[in-house]
C-alpha cells in the first residue's frame, strides 16, 4: 500500500494543484494540511476566519500553515462576483441574488465557486459535514462531466494476492453513491471507474469487468440483463477501454476460470477494475475483502464530476485527509490532461 500512496504523492508533487479545504478550522484537516504543505504535495486554500485558523495552528505547532492561502468567504473580495455567478447558474431554479450572497458565505459553496471560476483545482471536505452537504453545492455548481450524469465512488483495494488485478491492486465501483443504478448509470460508473484506475491508481491499461452472478448467459434474470445492457452501453461510451461483462467474480479474476467460462474475452481472468451491479453488493464486497482478506481500502474516491470534489468520512484520520488531498490532486492533474 505504501508504494501506491508514495506514487500518488509523487505525482501530486510533480504537478502541484490548488486544493481548497472548506473545513479550515477542523483539527484533523488542519494537521493534515500542515503535513501537505511541509511535503509540498499541493498548494492549499483554507476557508475560515484567518485569526481563528492561525490561532489553532499556533496552538498545535503547525508552522507551515502560513504557506496556505487563507480566505474568509464572508469578507472575500470575490464574494460579490461569486454571488453573481451562483445566481446565474441557479436562476432557472429561481435563485435570487440575496439568496446567492447568503450561500457564498458557506465555505462548501465558496470552494465550489472557486473551482468553477478557475481559482482552485479541487476540493476536499466531509470531516465535519455530511456527504449530502458536500455533494449538493458540487452538483449545483461544478456539475458532472460531459456525457456523464451519474456521480459514483470508487475504492482502491490493495490486497495480499499479487496474482490478481495489478499486482494485487483492484479498483471497485460504485461503493458509495447510487444504490440501484440502471443500465445507463452502470455504464457511466464503469467508464468513470476505469478513468479513476488510470489517473489515481496508475493502472496503465484498465481492464474492466462488469460483475454479475452469471457469465455470458449462464443464468437468466432481469438483473443479469441489466449488466449485459450496461456492458454494451459502456463500450459505446468509451470504445477504447478494455471492458467486458457479464462476468462472475472468479471468471473476471482467475485466468483458468476466465478461459473456461468466457473464452476469447479481452478481460476475463485479468480484470483490474470491478464494477458491481448495485451499491449493496459493492459495500458488502469491499468490506468483506477488507476484513477477511486484510486488504487496505482507500476511498471512496468520488468520480463523474467535471472537477474533483471528494468527501471524507466524519470518522477520518489525519492520514486519511493527507491521502485524499493527494488523490484529489491526482484527479485534478488528470482533468487538465484530458482537456
Amino acid at each position: 500500500m505504501l508504494n501506491l500512496i508514495n506514487q500518488i504523492v509523487a505525482r501530486a508533487k510533480a504537478d502541484r494543484q490548488r486544493i481548497v479545504l472548506p473545513e479550515g478550522t477542523e483539527e484533523r484537516t488542519l494537521k493534515a494540511a500542515n503535513m501537505i504543505l511541509t511535503d509540498e504535495v499541493a498548494d492549499l486554500i483554507l476557508l475560515g476566519k484567518p485569526a481563528e485558523i492561525n490561532e489553532m495552528a499556533a496552538k498545535w505547532g503547525l508552522g507551515n500553515i502560513s504557506k496556505a492561502t487563507i480566505i474568509d468567504p464572508e469578507t472575500s473580495p470575490k464574494h460579490e462576483a461569486y454571488a453573481e455567478l451562483l445566481c446565474e447558474l441557479r436562476k432557472k431554479k429561481g435563485m435570487t441574488i440575496e439568496q446567492a450572497r447568503e450561500l457564498v458565505n458557506d465555505p462548501l459553496y465558496y470552494g465550489c465557486l472557486m473551482i468553477k471560476s478557475g481559482d482552485a483545482d479541487g476540493q476536499l471536505a466531509g470531516a465535519r459535514n455530511t456527504t449530502g452537504n458536500v455533494l449538493r453545492p458540487a452538483l449545483q455548481i461544478i456539475k458532472t462531466k460531459p456525457g456523464i450524469a451519474t456521480v459514483s465512488g470508487a475504492m482502491l483495494m490493495l490486497t495480499h494476492a499479487p496474482e490478481f488485478g495489478q499486482n494485487g491492486l483492484l479498483v471497485m465501483g460504485d461503493v458509495a453513491v447510487t444504490p440501484v443504478p440502471d443500465a445507463d448509470q452502470l455504464a457511466q460508473i464503469a467508464v468513470c471507474t476505469a478513468y479513476t484506475a488510470h489517473v489515481v491508481a496508475g493502472i496503465e491499461k484498465p481492464k474492466v469487468a462488469l460483475l454479475s452472478f452469471s457469465t455470458k448467459g449462464s443464468a437468466a434474470h432481469e438483473v443479469v440483463d441489466k449488466v449485459v445492457e450496461a456492458t454494451q452501453k459502456a463500450k459505446a461510451l468509451a470504445p477504447d477501454i478494455d471492458l467486458d461483462g457479464e462476468l462472475q467474480a472468479d471468471a473476471a479474476l482467475v485466468p483458468e476460470v476466465g478461459a473456461k467460462k468466457a473464452p476469447g474475452s479481452i478481460v476475463a481472468g485479468q480484470a483490474n477494475v470491478l464494477i458491481v451491479p448495485s451499491l449493496e453488493v459493492g459495500n458488502i464486497s469491499y468490506k468483506l475483502v477488507q476484513r477477511l482478506g486484510h486488504a487496505d481500502a482507500i476511498g471512496p474516491i468520488l468520480q463523474g464530476m467535471a472537477a474533483p470534489v471528494n468527501d471524507l468520512s466524519r470518522g477520518c484520520s489525519i492520514e486519511d485527509v493527507y491521502r485524499m488531498i493527494a488523490i484529489t490532486a491526482n484527479q485534478a492533474i488528470g482533468e487538465k490532461k484530458n482537456k
